[in-house]
Formats: structure tokens, sequence, C-alpha cells
């Protein structure tokens, strides 16, 4: 495949992936309100702590085997006759024996942990933690082979669709039912054993299992694998639990209602980088292709293409979050707004996070999971380091410095690391220029709506109607026009008129 139709293919499913973030996003969003609103900061100090430890707790047992997964399937041949069934016993077995010793290991210790984590309602609520974590990894790890085996529509239907709107219809019949934590947990919880059920379903098909493909591996398909994913299980646990670690350290270091506070500046954190995330799921396996081939400029090409993608939807936010955050946290409620400092924080370290793109991909999909690991060990040390000497004394403030520190080393060691890996230029003119544009149009509404009504919901109102002018003032360019129709005609999957192929055969 040539240059030109790589472009093609990652937008198409770049799109793709960007619209079910946003969707995920808003659902995400509203989850949030729920949780707070229906629990207060102590209450949902304890809720977030919870789903901080099944998150952890299933990273861990998952041991990287779904980026193994995702490395290792788009290598292989589907369907009855072909060998990616053989990869999933290889992948499932480990995990899955892992995560059942955590569940009954957890809930066994969960009378002394949920005291100080949870708070007086903790125990029940800590043991349904648990006994949900095998549930959880294997989600995780079929989620992954339908990325593979399916079209980019399926993984979004159910990562991006089912999971973020069943869980606040649930979580909120719970709240309006009056049940307590117990049943707000389990509401959260029950999603994923049916997203579960789906993957099954889904995966099934593309790779023969009940019409005659073999399960059963050969001896150098567990070393092959395993080899990749020991160093990525380190480092997909620190990813997951990047900012949990931080709710969790907060809640045993400051009490649950700074946890409560951090959790929700956090969601709105997470949900700016959703834009980035949705590029990601939509073109790992492209560029595990790409990588594998050796195609390295075209990697490359990849990989500029969708940072550039991500940095125009997700700075924005991040400013507007930066400069506005009393007023965003005011709609969790009033007790939340003394989260605004921390929120300023750590928007301005996600400048960085989405500016370098997904170098971690990159990474991962280059079969360098031992340099992602030395990254993210690297982002973990000045995150714990840092919320354990800051959050004492400073609270939500104190771990949102710890952890936007960890941000920033983490992202500005990955991006070194890939650089050196492919070889290729990861930053071009577009790019910057997007960058540019992106501050200037956003800081020209911004400090409209500051001038005009300051920081509170009237200003980030008037800050987001400049903005939208400001974006209808863009269109009228010739320039961005003819990118829109550029773009929209990858999307169809078609040339540009008179553009000659593009092969990229970078070793």
């Amino acid at each position: 495949m040539d240059g030109a139709a790589e472009t093609r293919r990652s937008t198409r499913s770049g799109v793709a992936g960007l619209l079910g973030a946003a969707t995920s996003g808003l659902f995400g969003f509203v989850l949030a309100v729920v949780i707070t609103r229906g629990y207060g900061t102590t209450g949902a100090g304890a809720f977030f702590a919870a789903i901080g430890v099944v998150t952890v707790a299933a990273a861990i047992c998952t041991l990287g085997a779904e980026t193994g997964l995702i490395w290792a399937l788009p290598r292989r041949r589907a369907g009855a006759a072909g060998d990616g069934a053989r990869a999933l016993p290889v992948a499932m077995i480990p995990p899955l024996l892992v995560a059942v010793l955590v569940a009954v290991g957890g809930a066994w210790v969960a009378g002394p942990l949920a005291g100080r984590l949870l708070g007086s309602a903790g125990g029940p609520l800590l043991v349904v933690t648990f006994a949900a974590v095998p549930v959880v990894v294997a989600m995780n790890l079929l989620l992954a082979v339908v990325r593979c085996v399916r079209p980019m529509r399926s993984y979004v239907a159910v990562q991006f669709l089912l999971l973020p709107v069943a869980r606040p219809l649930l979580v909120g019949a719970a709240v309006l039912a009056g049940g307590g934590l117990l049943a707000g947990m389990t509401g959260w919880l029950v999603p994923a054993a049916m997203a579960l059920l789906v993957c099954l379903i889904l995966v099934a098909g593309p790779l023969g299992i009940g019409a005659g493909a073999r399960l059963r591996p050969r001896p150098g398909d567990w070393a092959t694998f395993w080899r990749f994913a020991l160093p990525r299980a380190a480092s997909a646990a620190i990813d997951a639990g990047s900012m949990w670690i931080g709710v969790l350290l907060t809640s045993a270091l400051a009490g649950p209602a700074d946890a409560g506070v951090f959790g929700a500046v956090g969601r709105y954190v997470l949900a700016g980088q959703l834009a980035m995330q949705g590029l990601r799921v939509a073109t790992a396996p492209q560029l595990s292709r790409l990588l594998g081939r050796g195609e390295r400029v075209a990697a490359a090409a990849v990989h500029r293409q969708l940072t550039g993608w991500g940095l125009v939807l997700s700075w924005p936010v991040y400013l507007l979050l930066a400069v506005f955050a009393p007023a965003f946290l005011a709609l969790f409620g009033p007790e939340f707004t003394a989260g605004a400092a921390a929120m300023t924080v750590l928007a301005l370290a996600m400048l960085v996070n989405t500016g370098v793109g997904n170098v971690q991909s990159l990474l991962l999909m280059g079969g360098r999971s031992g340099l992602h690991l030395a990254a993210a060990l690297a982002g973990l040390l000045v995150t714990v380091g840092g919320g354990m000497a800051l959050i004492p004394a400073h609270g939500a403030t104190g771990a949102a410095v710890a952890w936007a520190a960890g941000i920033v080393t983490e992202n500005l060691c990955a991006a070194t690391f890939a650089r050196l890996v492919v070889r290729q230029p990861l930053v071009d003119a577009r790019m910057l220029a997007a960058a540019a544009t992106t501050v200037a149009g956003v800081g020209l509404a911004a400090v409209a709506g500051l001038a005009v009504a300051g920081r509170d919901i009237a200003g980030l109102l008037l800050a987001v109607a400049t903005l939208a002018t400001v974006c209808v003032g863009l269109l009228t360019l010739s320039r961005v026009r003819r990118g829109i129709r550029v773009t929209m005609v990858q999307i169809r999957g078609q040339a540009p008129a008179g553009a000659p192929p593009r092969t990229s055969k970078g070793r």
C-alpha cells in the first residue's frame, strides 16, 4: 500500500475514532456530574478511589497483553486457516489467572484498606470492586482483539458507546433509587460484563473460532509474545493508573474530600485527551503493520498528520480549562471550585502531552516496549515522589503539581525515544503553524471573556462564542477550505484529483 493510501486509511480510522471519543467524552462528563452531584465531595472521593482500584488492578493483571495483541494480530492471518486464533490462549490465560488471584486476595484484604481509602462505607464496596477485576481484564483483552479483526466502527460501538452510555444511566438509576455507593459502583461495573459478551460474539467469526481455527499455540508463540508484552505490563499499569494513583494518594494523605475534588478535576483533564485517544486506538494496528514492514517514512507521516489533528482539537479544550477552571468546576457543585488551581496546572501540562502526539504508540507498535516502560517509569517516579512531598500540605493542588510534572517527564522522554527509533521527523511546519494558530485564536477568545466577565460561567460562554466566531472566520480562508476538502476526500477513500501516488519504503 502506497503512502497516500496509508494516509487515507489513517484519516478514515481517525475520524471514526474521533467521533467515538467525542461521544465517550460527553457521557464521561455526564457520569462525573452524576457521581459528584449524587454523592458529594466525600462520597465522590470514595467512588473515584474505587474506580481507581479496579482500573489500576485490571491494568496490572492484564500484563501488557492487550497491547501485545494489537502488536501481534496485524502481523498474523485471520480466519479458520490463519494463525491469528493461536494468539488468544497465549495472551489471555496468564492475565486471567493473575486476575482471579488478585480478586480473591484483594477481597480478603479489603477490610483493612477500606477505612483508609474509601471511608466508613468502603468494606463491601472494595470487595465488589476486586471481584470485578477478572471481568474487566477479559473485556480489555477482547476489546484489543476487536480493534484488530473488526472494522473500527465495531470497537467504537463497544468502547465509546456501550460503556460510556450505560454507566451514567445505571449509576444515575442507583442514585435516583436512593442506593448508596455500593449500588452506584455496581452500576459502573455491570456494563463491563455486557461489553465482554458483545466482544466474544464479535471476535469469534473473524478468527474462525468454532469453524476449524487452531487454538493450540506453538511453543515459540509464548516466548515471542511475552518478550514484547512483559515490559508493557508495567507501563500499562502506570498509564492506566496515572490519574488514579493521584486519587489514591490524595485519599490516603489528605482525605476523601480532597480526593473527590482531585477526581473531579481529573475527569475534565482526561476528557480533553479523548481526541488523542480516539486517534490512537484507530491507527495503532496500522502503525504496527507499517513499522513491522520497516516503512518508517509512512509511519512518521501518519503520526504527524494525526498529531496535527489532535493538537487542533485538544489544545482549545485545555487552554479554556486552564483559564476558566472555576466555571467548569462549578458545574459539579460549589464545593468543587477549590480545585481551580489544580485544573489550571494539569491543563497546561496536557498541552505537552497532546503536543508531542501519540509517541507512545510509535514505540509500542515498533516493538520497543522497553523504551516505553523507561519513559513511563520516569513519569511515575516524579508523580509519586512529588505527591508524597506535596499532597500532605497542599491537598488536591499538590497532587496536580506532582501529576503534571510526571506527565511532562514521561512525554518528553517518550518523544525523544520515538525520534531515535523511527529516525524520521515527528514534527513539521504544518504542526507548528497549527499550534501557533490555535494558541492565537483561543488566546484572543479567552482575553475577551476575561476582560468582560472574568473566570466565571459568563466569561466562559463569551470566550466560546468569540472562539466560534474566529473559527467561522477561518473557514473563509481558501487555504483552510482546501485542507478540509482534502480531508473529506481521504475520508471517502479517494485520492485527491491530480495527486500522484506516493510510495514509502523507509527502512
